[in-house]
Parts: structure tokens; C-alpha cells; sequence
């Protein structure tokens, strides 16, 4: 078993752009290597596909939920395009990596037809049309909004600048090149994918005519009933002269494996690239399509390249306070290349699979990029007898010597006073007030000579100290302090986020602040319990949060006591109209489910009960007349039965 730190030699390219930089480096590694892409991106030559970068961000997202790099929409490029917010969000799709997954989500959504078409392996755009005539091309951006690409999008085939009726609203599809296109003049680029995704990009538009785009979805401008559902966007689009996507109809889902094997054997031979399916239910749901991820379709992905081989040895990366173990497996052909190391993920999967040095285990590579052990070889997978040994776990900290606690998900040092935790702490808030000045380096240097010992010590440097670090000098130093002093106001989330408490975000803070705990004073005297009450919190994290405030509390009363970082004041009590009052829910919404009815009162102050307790405000019933338990028991106790409707004019200040 191998321990390694940020300072070991190891095997794997350190170029923060290298993809397999993510195995065995520290997280900060992961967050660089996303930072570059996003900057190659949007100087219009990006390097890896959506899928590709969408596979760094979730395995960041696994490593390190509160990761300011997942909470921070990339900046514009020097010469970036203007930004355009897109009619309808361009969200993620849910997944399906087998037919399994895909057989749940069929029973869950239970459509009459499905409608399957080819997930085009391209960049996804939107036009926006008023009255017939092309008013802008958009990129997906962030989802809500994109890059602004008009004049290189008229230059692409597919893109219509006039259509034969005068319609306003959004048409969507996907930006391809060609294989053939490719291999007569993109060779130089890693794929299809990426190079069209530099070339819509370019600001002199040259190459767009290159590109071709492939229809999938279109909505009208404030008219949700424009459509009636999805073939007849199809037909719509196609009739107005569109390129569209290929699209089958199925009337259950092992009819849709079925096709999704017959078309994966067939993706050699198509003229672009694709890497699954896209199924949906024929009618069209607006609402549905207007959430971060709509329910009613999901990306149907073609299997995993399998590989097996032999676990040599299991080695444990360092991240502040966590330790990931990365399996060493004897070098096997994925996806084109020699995998010699595989994620692990935690020491609960180890358990879970009964792994031990000298197993044979499957390997895949996660949308060709990264690879990861996803259990145990069929038996027979990898001939051959061998012995076999348990693998051992860290039983201290690498760096304070403290007994490392094992809790399941995670194998972490307890120690508030680690050097490496302090070091991650003080990394975690230049990120968050996006201190670029300060370098890591710079950072480094400060920690290891014991002048910052805590974020509150960066408020007492000065330029003469700071310029005589190693490639300093008096210019950089005073850029340096100008910045650490620049004053900021922060919202509360942000401040309590950048204190590093362990899987504690600023998306998290945010829901606790919204919860009604918006203030610093109000955050220092809740209970776990009351914490616990946030919607998408729960004990662990309530925990976290009320421990994290303790062993900070000190260095945080110093950071504001320097004068140069405040709090935003908290929103006025109008944005908490449901404050004080307690909700429970019984039987169906009509107009949402009941997870989205909890997160909305909690969002506005209130609390979310499971069950019917005396001090209960409303119970929500569309059946007030039931015999139910809960309803007789609210009866009994005089608690208010209101109706859906009538819970949802409580959603306002004035319904209150």
C-alpha cells in the first residue's frame, strides 16, 4: 500500500489539462485541470467534449461538492462573444448507463410512447427566431446563459436565417462536423466533437462553414400549447427545412434496449458521431422541459468499455482532510489506452466488493476518460491462481499523526489543528473571494514559514514581508496586499462556505440562509436539530455546520474585525413570508410533487413536518373529507385542513 501527497513523485503527466491528472492527484488538481478547459473553451478551442467535462465536473462534484469551481459560472474569454440568456434552460439530462436504470425510470414515468432519437456527440445550440427572422444563436453556456454566436451560426449548414412563417420562439440542436469533414481537414483536432467546438467559437467565423447543425426541439415564445408533443415538433421542424435528428417511436421500454443495442452496432458506420440515445415521452410538458433536469426524458448511454485485471495495490491521495484510495492495476488496453490506475472511489466501496490486493476486477473508463473500478471480474475474466491479501487503510494522518477516522464514505483526520486541513482552509478562501493574486505558491510559502497560520493572519500581512518571497519583488507584492485588502461585502453563505467546514458548500449555506438562519448570530445559536430541519441537509450535515462554526468562530470574529470583509445584510423578512409556520403534506399534488412543495416553504422560511403534531400549522389535503389518520388527527387537535390551492396562495407575502 502506497501513501501519496502534493508533494510525491508520480507517475501520472502533471499538465493540469492532462485528463488522468485526475487519478491520484489532489482535488486542486481536478479544479485546475476544469478551470483550463472552461479557458480553452471559451477562447473557442475546446479540447474535450461536453460529455468529456461533464464527467470532470461530476467526479469533482463526487470529491468535492463545495468546490467554488462547480459554484462560479466561467468568466468570458478575452475576446469572448457577448452573452444571451436562452428562452427555455438548457439542463442536464438524467442517465441511464444500462437497461436496468433505463427500466426504472420507464416504470416511473410510464409513457404511452416513447419517442427515441440519436444523442448527437456535438455542441448544443439555440436560435431564436421573432416573427420568422433570426434574431440570435446561442451557445448552452451555463444552461441559462450562453455565448452569443449569430454571425458564425449563419455561416453553418442547417441554420435557416428566414423561416415560412412567422414564428417567434426558440429551435434547438446540435452543432456536428462530419467524419468526413474531419478526416479531410481536422485532423490535427482529437475528434468530431472538438473541433467543431473550436470552430463555432472563432471570432472570425472562419471554418463554421464546416459545421452542419442537427434539429431536436423547438418552443414557443410565451405559447406553451404551441406544440402539442414531441413528433409533431418534428414534423414542424423538418417542414420548415430543418436538418433533423433521427427519431423512432416504441411502445415499450424492451423495445427500446432492443434499439439501443441495434444502434450501437450500427454507430461505426453514421456519418456523425453519437454516444446514446435520447427517450422521451411523446406529450410535451413545458414545465417539465423549464427544470435543471427534466423528468420526462433521459439520455439512454451506450455501455462501457469493460476491462479486466488484477488489483496490485491500492494507493491513498490526499485532499485537505480526506483520503481517496486509487487502485494499482496491472496495465490493461481501455478506449484506446493503457490504464495502469482506477478510482476507488471510498473505503465503503472496498468493503462492499470484498476487494483484496491480488483481485480480479472490472475496469470501465467513465465517458472514455476516466477510469474507475466498478467491482469484481466474472469468474474466469482473468485466468489464473493468486494470492490475495487485505487492503490496509491509513491508520494516521499523514501530516499531524492524528488516528484518521473511517466514516464509510469517506476516511478523513479529525484533527481541527492539521496542517494540511489549516492549509486546505486557507486555499478554500482564496478561491472563494477569488484572490488570483495570491497564488498557490505564494500561498505555500506563507503557510510553511508559519506566517499564516489562519485566514484572519492574510488581514495583517504587509507588502515589505510579502516581497521578500522568492520571485516577488516590490510590483507583485503591492498587487498582492491591494487585492487581500480590496474591501468586499459577502453574503453570508459565501463567508461561512470559505471557512472549509467539511462537506459544507455555499449551495448548502445558501439553503440554510434561506431557511431563516441569516445572520451570523442567528447560524452560532441553532441546534443541530434546527439545522437538520433545512430541506437536503440532514443530521451529518446540521453536524458539520454546528461544529465547523465552533472551531472557527474565533478566526471569523478576527477576519471582520479587520474591517475589510463585512456581511450583506440579511433579505428583508418579505422574502420569508411562511416563517414561523409549519406545513404537513397528505395525499397527491395536482401542480407539483411533494419534495417540491417542502423545498418551497422551507425556501421561505417555513418548516416541513412528516407528521401531524400539535403545534402543526396546516395540514395540505385535496381530500379534506378523507377518513386518514393524519386527517382525523388534525381534526381532533383543531390544525387547519387547507387545500392545495389554498397552500399555494400562502406562497406570497400577501397570502400569509
Amino acid at each position: 500500500m502506497k501513501h501519496t501527497t502534493t508533494e510525491d513523485t508520480n507517475p501520472i503527466p502533471h499538465d493540469p489539462r492532462d485528463s488522468h491528472t485526475t487519478l491520484g492527484q489532489p482535488v486542486e488538481t481536478l479544479e485546475a485541470q476544469i478551470r483550463a478547459y472552461q479557458a480553452s473553451y471559451y477562447n473557442g478551442e475546446g479540447e474535450i467534449s461536453d460529455q468529456e467535462f461533464d464527467l470532470l465536473w461530476d467526479t469533482l462534484k463526487q470529491l468535492k461538492p463545495d468546490s467554488p469551481v462547480l459554484h462560479r459560472i466561467a468568466a468570458d474569454a478575452t475576446d469572448g462573444f457577448p452573452k444571451a440568456r436562452h428562452l427555455i434552460p438548457m439542463g442536464s439530462q438524467e442517465k441511464a448507463a444500462n437497461p436496468q436504470e433505463f427500466r426504472e425510470w420507464a416504470t416511473k414515468i410510464t409513457p404511452e410512447l416513447f419517442v427515441v432519437q440519436y444523442k448527437l456527440d456535438g455542441a448544443s445550440l439555440e436560435l431564436q427566431y421573432e416573427q420568422g427572422t433570426l434574431i440570435q444563436a446561442i451557445t448552452r453556456g451555463d444552461g441559462l446563459v450562453g455565448d452569443e454566436i449569430t454571425r458564425n451560426a449563419r455561416r453553418m449548414t442547417g441554420v435557416l436565417s428566414e423561416l415560412d412563417l412567422p414564428f417567434s420562439g426558440g429551435v434547438r440542436g446540435e452543432v456536428v462536423m462530419t467524419r468526413q469533414v474531419w478526416k479531410e481537414r481536422y485532423q490535427d483536432k482529437a475528434n468530431c466533437r472538438n473541433a467543431a467546438n473550436g470552430l463555432m467559437r472563432k471570432k472570425d467565423g472562419k471554418g463554421c462553414e464546416d459545421l452542419s447543425l442537427i434539429c431536436y426541439d423547438a418552443a414557443a415564445l410565451g405559447d406553451d400549447q404551441y406544440f402539442q408533443d414531441e413528433l409533431e415538433k418534428m414534423h414542424w421542424l423538418k417542414a420548415r427545412g430543418f436538418t433533423v435528428t433521427e427519431t423512432e417511436t416504441f411502445t415499450d421500454a424492451e423495445a427500446v434496449i432492443a434499439y439501443r443495442e441495434e444502434v450501437a452496432g450500427l454507430r461505426p458506420s453514421l456519418c456523425v458521431d453519437i454516444d446514446g440515445l435520447v427517450v422521451k415521452d411523446r406529450k410535451t410538458d413545458m414545465v417539465d422541459l423549464r427544470r435543471d433536469r427534466p423528468e420526462r426524458q433521459i439520455a439512454f448511454k451506450f455501455d462501457l468499455e469493460v476491462a479486466y485485471s488484477i488489483l496490485q495495490d491500492v494507493e491513498w491521495s490526499e485532499s485537505g482532510a480526506t483520503y481517496t484510495p486509487i487502485g494499482v492495476v496491472e496495465p490493461v488496453r481501455l478506449a484506446g489506452t493503457t490504464v495502469q490506475r482506477a478510482n476507488l472511489n471510498n473505503p465503503d466501496m472496498i468493503r462492499s466488493l470484498g476487494l483484496k490486493i491480488g483481485s480480479a476486477v472490472s475496469v470501465v473508463k467513465r465517458g472514455e476518460i476516466i477510469p474507475k473500478i466498478e467491482g469484481l471480474a466474472p469468474e474466469g475474466a482473468v485466468p489464473g491462481e493468486r494470492e490475495t491479501q487485505d487492503i490496509l487503510f491509513p491508520a494516521h494522518c499523514g501530516s499531524c499523526g492524528t488516528v484518521l477516522e473511517d466514516g464509510g464514505s469517506r476516511l478523513y483526520c479529525p484533527n481541527p489543528e492539521c496542517p494540511k486541513r489549516i492549509l486546505h482552509r486557507l486555499q478554500k478562501w482564496v478561491a472563494v473571494l477569488d484572490i488570483r493574486e495570491l497564488g498557490e505558491k505564494l500561498l505555500q510559502q506563507l503557510f510553511n514559514t508559519k506566517r499564516i497560520q489562519a485566514v484572519s493572519d492574510l488581514y495583517t500581512l504587509n507588502q515589505e514581508e510579502v516581497a521578500e518571497f522568492e520571485r516577488m519583488g516590490e510590483l507583485s507584492a503591492a498587487k498582492v496586499i491591494r487585492h487581500i485588502r480590496t474591501p468586499r461585502v459577502l453574503p453570508l453563505a459565501a463567508f461561512v462556505a470559505g471557512f472549509d467546514f467539511e462537506g459544507v458548500g455555499e449551495i448548502i449555506m445558501e439553503k440554510v440562509v434561506a431557511a431563516g438562519f441569516n445572520t451570523l448570530d442567528k447560524l452560532r445559536h441553532a441546534s443541530v436539530e434546527d439545522l437538520a430541519e433545512v430541506y437536503g441537509l440532514g443530521d451529518i450535515t446540521a453536524q458539520a455546520i454546528r461544529t465547523g462554526l465552533a472551531e472557527t468562530a474565533a478566526d471569523m470574529d478576527r477576519v471582520l474585525a479587520a474591517g475589510l470583509i463585512s456581511l450583506a445584510p440579511p433579505p428583508p423578512d418579505t422574502a420569508q413570508p411562511l416563517r414561523g409556520l409549519s406545513f404537513c403534506f397528505t395525499g397527491e399534488l395536482s401542480t407539483m410533487k411533494r419534495s417540491e412543495a417542502s423545498q418551497k416553504v422551507k425556501a421561505l422560511g417555513g418548516s416541513v413536518k412528516s407528521t401531524v403534531v400539535k403545534d402543526l400549522s396546516f395540514l395540505v389535503t385535496n381530500d379534506p373529507q378523507s377518513g386518514s389518520s393524519k386527517n382525523k388527527k388534525a381534526r381532533d387537535w383543531g390544525i387547519p385542513l387547507i387545500t392545495e390551492e389554498a397552500f399555494l396562495a400562502k406562497l406570497s407575502p400577501q397570502g400569509v
